[in-house]
């Protein structure tokens, strides 16, 4: 059974805007974006690079640095450099609380 954890409000997500919060000490990028929100592993693949940094289209996160994009449903890279899937969570909307569980989805 999945454990919840409050990420953050909901008001303080901006569409297409990366927020980085720290859950158990796990780093996760939590995105609002074509009306749903995510939550994904703030780490990239490929070089220990923050995702929070990089921009957010078509449902997608781009590593700043290298310019890879993980995809926020599945976490599965869109091209070179990353090879390799970031983990992605189970969010869940409670009022105005995102709230988001450690365990990996994909």
């Amino acid at each position: 059974m999945s454990t919840f954890v409050r990420a953050c409000g909901l008001g303080e997500l901006e569409d297409d805007t990366p927020k980085r919060v720290e859950l158990d000490g796990t780093p996760v990028s939590v995105v609002k974006t074509e009306g749903e929100v995510f939550a994904i592993n703030d780490i990239c693949s490929h070089a220990n690079v923050s995702l929070s940094e990089g921009e957010v289209e078509d449902c997608q996160i781009e590593c700043w640095l290298h310019g890879s994009a993980f995809d926020l449903r599945t976490g599965k890279p869109s091209g070179l450099p990353a090879t390799r899937p970031v983990p992605v969570y189970p969010v869940k909307i409670e009022g105005d609380d995102v709230l988001v569980s450690l365990t990996q989805e994909s």
